[in-house]
């Protein structure tokens, strides 16, 4: 049974106060019985990843938004099989089956839309520059950073998924393979793949590059 709204508020309040008083596990128990506010708390903390990660898989933001929501609907519905380890690396599997299991039902390549990207806010898109750069820094990063996404864009799906994992939101090497369903050799050699992959397209398209970034 769901706990009171009175409780919950005073479960929010006693656990969720600041970043000193993060306790994940507290908060995962706590949403384990019921307590919305400590499964929303959750939600709250990992959405930006979360999403990053179905954009990311997607490449389409209707549907990294759809997935995001459906990754949420499931995790709270298989919340009591949670039974400990990383919870971020449990969600993150979630929201990763979630994209593969519709784009196997629509069958088709995800569509490239990187335009909006620079709209995410600044947690969720690690291109955007600090406000105190130089203009023509601004402009270089920002040239940079859309290339680099265009080359991830490129990969197959999953050196991309595992490449944005470990290089892009900074998963170990075992949470990758937790989230991803795979052992982890697979992920060390998928990794290894993708980047050297990833070297090849950014010097095959280096004319686009920054001057400074060139070789």
């Amino acid at each position: 049974m769901l706990q009171s709204a009175a409780t919950c508020r005073n479960t929010q309040s006693r656990l969720m106060s600041s970043p000193e008083t993060w306790d994940e596990e507290t908060l995962v128990r706590a949403a384990q019985r019921g307590d919305l506010n400590a499964f929303n708390e959750l939600i709250l903390h990992y959405q930006n990843q979360v999403y990053n990660l179905a954009y990311h898989i997607m490449r389409d933001p209707a549907s990294a938004d759809d997935a995001t929501q459906e990754a949420f609907i499931s995790a709270y519905r298989a919340l009591d099989g949670f039974r400990g380890g990383s919870f971020r690396a449990w969600l993150l599997r979630i929201v990763t089956n979630a994209c593969y299991d519709e784009l196997r039902r629509l069958k088709r390549r995800p569509k490239v839309s990187w335009e909006d990207f620079g709209e995410m806010e600044e947690e969720a898109n690690p291109h955007l520059v600090d406000e105190g750069a130089r203009p023509e820094e601004t402009v270089q990063q920002q040239e940079l950073g859309a290339l680099i996404d265009r080359c991830i864009a490129m990969l197959p799906d999953h050196h991309r998924t595992t490449l944005v994992l470990v290089d892009r939101m900074g998963l170990s090497y075992e949470e990758a393979a937790r989230v991803m369903n795979v052992a982890l050799g697979t992920v060390k050699s998928r990794l290894a793949r993708a980047r050297r992959e990833m070297q090849e397209l950014l010097q095959a398209q280096k004319e686009l590059l920054p001057a400074r970034y060139r070789l």
